[in-house]
């Protein structure tokens, strides 16, 4: 079996297992977003709402990198 053999029977699309790689990034920001309002309303409690707010801002913000890797996806497909 030579080279061109093997490359002949690789066949699918590597777009969905890029897509579940660039998923880790905005899950491991999700986390460290979620973990350091947590630790910041531990700290001042008295600021729990406006933490929470700025909170689900930066999660919205670290979605928006999964959204443009499902885009990326549709792009290059």
């Amino acid at each position: 079996m030579d080279a061109t053999t093997v490359l002949a029977e690789i066949n699918g699309n590597i777009a969905t297992v890029g897509y579940g790689l660039a998923a880790i990034g905005p899950a491991i920001g999700v986390g460290i977003v979620v973990g350091k309002t947590i630790e910041g309303v531990a700290r001042q409690p008295e600021l729990a709402g406006r933490l929470q707010v700025l909170m689900w801002i930066g999660i919205a913000f670290t979605e928006a990198l999964a959204f443009i890797g499902i885009a990326t996806y549709f792009i290059f497909q």
